[in-house]
């Protein structure tokens, strides 16, 4: 039996691979669970493209400050030593590469790294660019988390992408509920999987072909 992550269980192992006493951006939707899961063996700066720099977790259910949010309009906490400022400058901080990693969600990756989260062939979903453009070439690491299918049961690992791009080969690694995969010269390499999965199942469930390492390991679900 299959035991695909939950999301907060996927936050938890992309939270695992941040180096302590990163400088992170975490992009809208499923990233944002990381900075609520990440343990407190850590210290990591969370970033936020509308002017945000030391945000802590989302706050607990009725107590946000509703002139306190992301860049995704959700309520968040401001650390101690926390601060704001314009957006401008915010954008000068992911193009100028002082961003350590940042986390994304992407509807297509390709099998050379090339990332399209912004835009698909679905007209209720209109475009929406915002930030991810700048931060997927300006961050010094690119981590993506994301579903492994569409919920139609499409791959979103790909040959190619067919969707727009938002940058090309920059992912750095991609984070599903079913593996962790690198994105390497030659393609996909599986490093982790889901409990109850084989190679070939995760490779009927991915248009790309995948390489699998010698040592894979079984993605934790608690």
């Amino acid at each position: 039996m299959i035991t695909p992550l939950s999301d907060v269980a996927l936050a938890r192992r992309v939270a695992a691979d941040i180096p302590d006493g990163s400088y992170v951006n975490l992009g809208i939707g499923l990233p944002t669970l990381v900075a609520d899961v990440a343990g407190p063996d850590k210290e990591i700066v969370y970033h936020s493209e509308n002017g945000i720099l030391g945000m802590g977790p989302a706050p607990a259910p009725g107590t946000g400050d509703p002139e306190l949010i992301n860049a995704g309009k959700q309520p968040v906490t401001l650390l101690p030593g926390g601060c704001f400022f314009h957006h401008t400058d915010a954008f000068v901080m992911m193009r100028g590469g002082h961003i350590d990693v940042t986390v994304l969600g992407a509807f297509q990756v390709s099998e050379r790294g090339d990332l399209a989260n912004w835009m698909t062939d679905v007209d209720m979903h209109p475009p929406a660019v915002g930030g991810a453009m700048d931060l997927a070439v300006g961050a010094r690491r690119v981590l993506v988390m994301t579903t492994h299918v569409t919920r139609d049961g499409r791959p979103k690992l790909l040959p190619a992408c067919t969707y727009p791009l938002t940058a090309a080969a920059v992912v750095d690694r991609v984070y599903t509920d079913l593996a962790v995969l690198d994105v390497t010269p030659g393609g996909f390499l599986v490093r982790e999987m889901a409990a109850g999965l084989t190679a070939g199942e995760l490779q009927e469930r991915t248009a790309a072909r995948l390489s699998f390492a010698g040592d894979v390991g079984v993605l934790a679900t608690a």
